[in-house]
């Protein structure tokens, strides 16, 4: 069985790599002046941000491969188990790392919406890649937190590098929302996929033996996260990925209700209600009459 080393503090990663720790809760590492990691898979108690910035071996989270390629970012929150390609003996990628402890952000203000960045939940082929002009950028951030930890702790310290590693995110968002319209041409058979599992799903009998599909086996079998599937549909469509389920629910009901020998409650367990009142309050809320009225006015 492949051995997981869990990395629990700041400290003991530093260890790792061969530097000094400077804040107990909070490094920033330019990985050129680092110790390479060893060939092994790490369960961080930690969140972390590593830019790569020449091509070396390939990430896996869990057994799938990472699109992490050169100049691009990397996203791992707490709990996360991240690895690299076997075959590997040292992994040396050039680059930074930016890693904290949860408690460095407790009180602040990125501690009450650090969950709002869904990017630290992504993982296959969903990397950020930069352009050059976004990596000085990103480049710049890491400078500035490490800046700070160059200088002695005090009350000012905490709020400052909390800011800063917002300021880091927030670009890392606009430039997930650039990423998201540059590659389109990948987004769109994307929800093409999408569109064709909801109609294989709703033809099958999955949904009287499995019930409604749900966000996240929709994404599963798209092999995306839930994370970034959620927002790419919503980029693409405007709508929630479970909006889009529905619409597409509701339209494949609309169909069935022409068939007058079959009651809308008969419907309702064929489209994976388990109670047919839960499919007439849905399509009331999204028709604005119910399944039986739509039926008597068509």
């Amino acid at each position: 069985m492949e051995e997981i080393i869990k990395i629990s503090s700041i400290a003991q990663y530093n260890m790792m790599r061969g530097m000094p720790t400077k804040h107990p809760l909070v490094a920033v590492i330019d990985t050129a002046e680092a110790m390479p990691v060893p060939a092994r898979s790490f369960n961080f108690d930690l969140y972390a941000v590593g830019l790569k910035d020449r091509h070396s071996a390939q990430l896996r989270y869990g057994r799938k491969h990472y699109d992490y390629q050169e100049g691009s970012l990397v996203f791992v929150s707490p709990g996360q188990v991240i690895g690299v390609e076997p075959g590997v003996e040292l992994f040396a990628p050039k680059g930074w790392v930016l890693l904290f402890h949860p408690d460095l952000i407790n009180g602040t203000p990125l501690g009450r919406h650090i969950q709002e960045y869904s990017f630290f939940s992504y993982d296959v082929n969903e990397a950020l890649h930069l352009s050059d002009k976004e990596k000085d950028i990103v480049v710049d951030c890491f400078s500035k937190i490490g800046y700070e930890l160059d200088r002695n702790i005090d009350k000012h310290s905490k709020v400052l590098i909390a800011s800063n590693i917002e300021l880091l995110l927030n670009y890392c968002t606009r430039f997930y929302d650039r990423q998201f319209i540059t590659r389109d041409h990948v987004n769109k058979g994307i929800l093409e996929k999408f569109e064709s599992l909801l109609k294989g799903y709703f033809s099958s009998g999955k949904p009287q033996s499995e019930g409604l599909p749900s966000v996240a086996y929709c994404a599963e079998a798209l092999h995306l996260s839930p994370n970034y599937f959620g927002d790419l549909i919503k980029k693409e469509t405007g709508r929630s990925a479970q909006e889009y389920i529905q619409s597409q629910l509701i339209d494949v009901a609309k169909e069935r209700l022409f068939d007058i020998n079959k009651s809308a409650s008969e419907i309702a367990y064929e489209l994976g209600f388990k109670y047919p009142q839960h499919f007439t309050r849905l399509f009331k809320q999204k028709t604005g009459v119910t399944p039986n009225d739509y039926r008597m006015m068509n």
